[in-house]
């Protein structure tokens, strides 16, 4: 082995590099998303969940910042609004649960890799999960995202130690992939059936009888646990007025349809993918071309020379992300769950390279300029990011409305603030500690009526409502403008003395 191969071994072998990348990989996640704020990707939404659970007691079934009902269930929220009752911080229950589940499924994906596949693969399977665009930025957000990513990993691996092993489930399994099933049913619905049953299905089709390796556990954990989901939705279709046509029809089957939402084209997430995982996506793609070119043989004998726990890796991989595309609702983030069966996938196609001597030199100068590169990529990502976001005010409604609170609090005044007309204020009750927003009439009548001392009220409405509102001056205390959304901002308007 040559002396650069000898360097990248000792390199990637080394628990230094381990303790390096792990603490880059924290660094990344807890940075990539400041300054907080809830204005974009929906985060205002699913922080409502909770803010609504603790202040309107609404355990099951909650409402959107503009009243309508919560799309997603409730088990995030729960672990937020837990959260909440031990910090007594928003913004920590918040982010909390997303940033936990990132170093927990780091740290499975790591242990798991290193005992199948060795140090070195299992450094690479824990950068390629750590240092891409998709995990350092949903690592911090008020999303359901990565929480999801967890429990589907978890599933996906209990199968993949099932079929290493070769041994038939057992009940004790079973109850455990019931208990995974049903949080992920929890966390976002039944999606989690299209991560995972096209692949089962598509194992069990080219290696199931030929190996002797079974990746199904049997109907009943499936069922029973879609039957739990089930009794959440029906007690929402019976109990809570509009929950069918907003949250069965709209979102859930409305995925399916070409005018509900915005429907993209069938390859959307090839592309993003290939760009957000880089440089791991090129080097799967690299070592695949590597391995086929081994063999001299088609794909069909490739498959069947595959070991049964690296052929589930890719049967897992290859079928969420067809299934997915499949489906013409389409954003990024909703394909995630595919990067960390693609991490441990990476592992095994590195493994595998080491136990091929003419190949295995190639295998480590590529992981390791991979590994180097894409801090390099990564942390230019973070920090043109950050720097981006704080010239830009990302922030400014939500520093404005730390303003108020301070001076409501110094002036005992009773404040309401009301919506704008477009998107982009839904964080606004969240920041002012608002359990609703007031709309501008009956702003107008409790503000004549004495029942009021200040008013928060967006750009867009304030020339239709200061003529309304007597005795009322527009204080000097505004939100700061944004180059990127400038239309979005808001005043305080106060009595005159």
């Amino acid at each position: 082995m040559s002396t650069d191969a000898s360097w990248a071994e000792n390199f990637l072998e080394s628990r230094r590099t381990v303790w390096m990348m792990s603490a880059v990989i924290l660094c990344f996640f807890a940075l990539t998303n400041l300054p907080w704020q809830l204005d974009d990707y929906d985060q205002a939404q699913q922080a409502f969940t909770s803010f609504e659970m603790i202040k309107e007691g609404h355990w099951f079934f909650q409402r959107t910042p503009h009243e309508r009902i919560a799309q997603k269930p409730p088990l995030v929220g729960w672990a937020s609004a837990a959260t909440f009752a031990i910090t007594r911080s928003w913004d920590i229950a918040w982010r909390l649960p997303s940033f936990l589940t990132a170093v927990v499924l780091a740290t499975i994906l790591f242990r798991a890799a290193i005992a199948a596949y060795g140090a070195a693969a299992a450094l690479i399977a824990l950068g390629a999960f750590g240092l891409n665009l998709l995990s350092v930025r949903l690592a911090t957000l008020v999303r359901t995202d990565m929480p999801l990513a967890l429990v589907i990993f978890l599933l996906g691996l209990l199968i993949w130690q099932k079929i290493r092993a070769r041994e038939p489930w057992q009940p004790r399994e079973q109850w455990q992939m019931l208990a995974l099933l049903t949080a992920s049913m929890f966390i976002k619905g039944p999606i989690v059936f299209a991560f995972l049953l096209p692949g089962i299905v598509l194992f069990q089709w080219l290696a199931g009888k030929r190996s002797g390796a079974n990746a199904w556990c049997g109907w009943w954990p499936w069922i029973a646990s879609l039957a739990l989901f089930s009794v959440w939705v029906i007690c929402g279709i019976k109990f809570v007025p509009s929950f069918y046509e907003q949250v069965v029809m709209k979102e859930f089957l409305g995925r399916f349809s070409q005018t509900v939402h915005r429907p993209e084209p069938v390859l959307f997430y090839l592309p993003h993918l290939l760009h957000k995982f880089a440089p791991w996506s090129l080097l799967i793609l690299a070592l695949g071309v590597l391995s086929f070119r081994r063999t001299h043989s088609g794909i069909r004998n490739l498959f069947r020379q595959t070991t049964p726990d690296i052929l589930w890796l890719v049967c897992w991989s290859l079928g969420g992300l067809v299934v997915m595309s499949l489906v013409p609702s389409k954003r990024v983030d909703r394909i995630y769950p595919v990067v960390p069966p693609l991490c441990l996938l990476l592992a095994a196609q590195i493994a595998g390279g080491f136990r091929i001597r003419q190949t295995d030199e190639r295998v480590l100068q590529w992981s390791a300029a991979a590994l180097l590169f894409s801090i390099v990529f990564t942390g230019g990502y973070t920090a043109a990011k950050v720097l981006s976001n704080y010239r830009d005010h990302a922030d400014h409604l939500e520093v404005f409305s730390r303003a108020v609170n301070e001076q409501a609090v110094a002036h005992h005044w009773r404040y309401e603030v009301i919506s704008g007309r477009g998107g982009g204020y839904e964080g606004m009750l969240l920041y002012l500690q608002k359990p609703r927003f007031l709309k501008p009439d009956e702003a107008v009548q409790e503000w004549n009526g004495g029942a009021l001392d200040a008013l928060v009220v967006p750009k867009d409405r304030i020339s239709e409502l200061m003529p309304e509102l007597q005795n009322a001056a527009i204080a000097p205390l505004q939100s700061v403008d944004r180059k990127t959304d400038p239309q979005i901002g808001y005043l305080l308007v106060t009595r005159r003395s």
